[in-house]
C-alpha cells in the first residue's frame, strides 16, 4: 500500500471544482436535468461556472450558521447538486453526510439521529412527503434547496457578506460521510477522510491512465451519494475530460444522449449496464465510441460484458471491473476485452493492485478455501473508512490486524485471481454459488432482464425470481433446458423488475426478497 501513501495530502472535496477550473476552466459538464439550487443555470456548464456555484453555496451555508467541524446531512430530491452541495459544505470545513433520495423517511430520520444533531439540507418535497415532523427536533438548522417550509430557511434567501474562503481540514479528519447499501438492514454511516479518498483515487487513476491517452468524454450514471462519484469526477475533471452526468438511466434516454455526445468512457453500476444491453442493437450506435466501460464494486454477468464490448467500434475496447465496497473502495481489478468468451467465468473479480491493495481468503471451517469450500474474502487498503459513525464496535468487528472482511465468500486460484461466489448472508446450504448459477441462466436465456435465486422457506428448494424484458411471459421449456445441469430449484417466480426491493445503486435486497416470497400472498407486493 506504499503507493497509496507517497505524498498523499488528501483529495480535497471542497476545492475540487476550483482546482479543476484552474487547469481547464472552459471544460464542459453536461447534465440531463436542471439543478434545484440553480435552475436558471441550464444544463451545459463550464467547470469554472460550477466552481463559482460551489463557492456561492458555501457562502450561503456559512450565512445559515454552519461552521467548520459540524455535520450537514444532505437529503434532497435526486440531482447532481447533491454532490455540488457536498463540495460546498466541505469548502467551509463542515462534514457532508450524504443520504440517498431513495431512502424512505423513517430510515433517513434514523440516520439523521445517528449524525448527532446535524444541520439538514433538504427540500420541501422531502419535508412534505418523506420526513416526519420529528426530524426538525433532531437538527440544528434546516436549509431548503428549493421551496419553502415553516421552521426552515431557503438557500436562495441567504448570502451577502464576503465570500467563504476554503477552510483547510487536516487530511486524517472526517471529510465526507456516505452510507452503505443497506442490503442487510438499516444502512451504516461510513466516515471517509481526505487521505482515504485520495488512496481510493490512485488505483483508479492508475488503471485509467494507460488506457486513455487522449481526451475523451466521460458519461457517468452512478448514485449521487456514492463515494465512487467523488473519485470518478476527480479523474475526469483534473484531466480536462468533458463530463456527461445522467440522473435518468432509462435505456432510451441514455441512448439519445450517447448518440449525440459520443462518450469514450462510461461509468455506471452493474445493474445500469444490464439495462443498457439493448443499446447494442440501436442502429445509431450509441455505444460505438466507447473505449472504456467502467463498472463499480460488483461482479457483472458475462453476457452483459459481451454485449457491450460488441457494441463498441473502437479498436480495443475494455470493460474494467472493480471489486470493492463502500467501506474500503476499490480492492481488486480486472479488465475484459472482446476475446472473453460468452461462457467465461463471471465470478472472477480480479487481482489486487500492486503496491496499493492486498487481498486474502480466510478459511471458514479449517479447510483450505476452494470452489467447493469458499472462505471469507478480506482486503487491506489505505482507502478504508475510519469508522462507522456511532457504531465503532460494529466497525471493529470486521477488522483483524488491518484486514477488512468484505462479507463475501470465495476462493483464490493458483494464478492469483479471486473468485466471488456469494455474500455470506446469502449462502444457500448445499446449493453451491447462487451467483454462478444466475450467470449461467442469464447467459443462456436472452429474454432475462434479471434473475435472483433466494433460499426457500423451511428447507424448501431455492426459489429463482425472474424478470423478463418488457415483462414478457417466461419460456418455461427454455428455462428448464437452461437450468437442467444446475442444482435443484423450485419453479421460477416471475416478477416485474421495478417490484424487486433495491438499494440506491439498484442492488437487489435478497433478504428482503426472500421475506416477501415467504409472506402470505395478500401481503406481497
Amino acid at each position: 500500500m506504499f503507493l497509496q501513501r507517497i505524498g498523499n495530502r488528501g483529495l480535497r472535496l471542497g476545492t475540487l471544482f476550483e482546482r479543476a477550473a484552474a487547469r481547464h476552466p472552459a471544460n464542459l459538464i453536461v447534465l440531463d436535468h436542471d439543478l434545484d439550487i440553480a435552475p436558471e443555470a441550464g444544463r451545459r456548464l463550464t467547470v469554472a461556472e460550477l466552481a463559482d456555484l460551489v463557492a456561492d453555496c458555501a457562502t450561503r451555508l456559512r450565512q445559515a450558521g454552519i461552521r467548520a467541524g459540524e455535520r450537514v446531512v444532505v437529503y434532497k430530491s435526486d440531482g447532481f447538486d447533491i454532490m455540488l452541495l457536498a463540495c460546498a459544505v466541505n469548502r467551509i470545513g463542515a462534514v457532508p453526510v450524504l443520504l440517498s433520495p431513495a431512502l424512505d423517511g423513517a430510515t433517513a430520520t434514523e440516520l439523521v439521529r445517528r449524525a448527532d444533531r446535524p444541520h439538514l439540507l433538504t427540500d420541501r418535497a422531502k419535508l412534505d412527503q418523506e420526513l416526519p415532523a420529528a426530524v426538525l427536533g433532531l437538527t440544528r438548522t434546516v436549509v431548503l434547496t428549493s421551496g419553502e417550509h415553516p421552521g426552515a430557511v431557503a438557500l436562495a434567501d441567504l448570502g451577502g457578506g464576503p465570500p467563504a474562503r476554503p477552510v483547510a481540514v487536516l487530511p486524517d479528519r472526517p471529510m465526507l460521510i456516505t452510507h452503505t447499501s443497506g442490503t442487510t438492514g438499516t444502512p451504516k454511516l461510513a466516515v471517509h477522510t481526505a487521505r482515504s479518498m485520495q488512496a481510493r483515487y490512485r488505483p483508479q487513476r492508475a488503471a485509467v491512465t494507460p488506457l486513455i491517452r487522449g481526451r475523451e468524454t466521460v458519461a457517468i450514471h452512478v448514485s449521487f451519494v456514492h463515494s465512487r462519484l467523488v473519485t470518478a469526477l476527480a479523474i475526469a475533471l483534473l484531466r480536462g475530460f468533458p463530463v456527461l452526468v445522467l440522473r435518468d438511466g432509462e435505456p432510451a434516454h441514455a441512448a439519445d444522449l450517447f448518440t449525440r455526445l459520443r462518450p469514450g468512457i462510461l461509468e455506471a453500476h452493474p445493474n445500469a449496464y444490464m439495462s443498457w444491453e439493448g443499446l447494442a442493437d440501436d442502429p445509431r450506435g450509441p455505444l460505438a465510441n466507447v473505449r472504456l466501460f467502467s463498472s463499480t464494486f460488483d461482479a457483472i454477468h458475462p453476457r452483459t460484458v459481451h454485449r457491450l464490448l460488441g457494441a463498441s467500434r473502437r479498436t480495443q475496447p475494455v470493460f474494467g471491473q472493480i471489486y470493492g465496497q463502500s467501506e474500503v473502495g476499490p480492492a481488486l481489478m480486472r479488465g475484459f476485452t472482446r476475446g472473453r468468451g460468452l461462457d467465461a467465468d463471471g465470478r472472477c473479480v480480479g487481482m489486487p493492485v500492486p503496491g496499493m491493495t492486498e487481498a486474502r481468503v480466510v478459511s471458514r471451517g479449517g479447510q483450505p478455501p476452494s470452489a467447493e469450500n469458499p472462505g471469507f474474502i478480506e482486503v487491506r487498503s489505505d482507502g478504508r473508512i475510519v469508522t462507522y459513525l456511532g457504531e465503532q464496535e460494529r466497525y471493529a468487528e470486521q477488522l483483524t490486524d488491518g484486514w477488512w472482511r468484505m462479507g463475501d465468500v470465495g476462493y483464490r486460484t493458483r494464478w492469483g485471481c479471486f473468485h466471488l461466489l456469494d455474500r455470506e448472508v446469502d449462502l444457500i446450504p448445499g446449493f453451491g454459488s447462487s451467483l454462478a448459477a444466475e450467470d449461467v441462466l442469464f447467459t443462456r436465456l436472452e429474454e432475462l432482464a434479471e434473475v435472483v435465486i433466494v433460499p426457500g422457506a423451511d428447507g424448501a428448494p431455492p426459489i429463482p425470481v425472474v424478470c423478463t424484458k418488457d415483462d414478457k411471459p417466461l419460456d418455461l421449456a427454455a428455462w428448464r433446458a437452461a437450468a437442467a445441469r444446475l442444482p435443484a430449484m423450485a419453479e421460477p417466480v416471475h416478477w416485474r423488475l421495478e417490484d424487486l426491493p433495491q438499494t440506491a445503486t439498484r442492488k437487489i435486497k435478497r433478504l428482503d426478497l426472500a421475506r416477501l416470497l415467504s409472506a402470505p400472498a395478500d401481503h406481497r407486493q
